[in-house]
């Protein structure tokens, strides 16, 4: 789910579905609901930066790792080094 705070919010990620749809990044379509949000409650304090801190857990390395490499690779240029 992506939360949004504003209308200009869920523009712009509206944007990068529909980009993302139409390069075929995904073999599936894109299924990321968008959400106004309400309140938002703070993770607990072990859940933050959690790949940052367990790179070499299983679902982070299987998982999270080559969407992350895929992202950084097709997002290149908008990333801030």
């Amino acid at each position: 789910m992506i939360y949004y705070h504003t209308p200009e919010q869920k523009k712009v990620a509206e944007e990068v579905i529909q980009s993302l749809e139409k390069e075929k990044v995904w073999k599936k379509p894109i299924v990321t609901e968008l959400i106004p949000i309400y309140k938002f409650y703070p993770a607990e304090d072990y859940h933050q930066e959690f790949f940052s801190r367990n790179p070499g857990q299983g679902y982070c390395r299987v998982v999270i790792a080559p969407k992350l490499a895929k992202f950084r690779k097709k997002f290149a240029e908008r990333l801030k080094v």
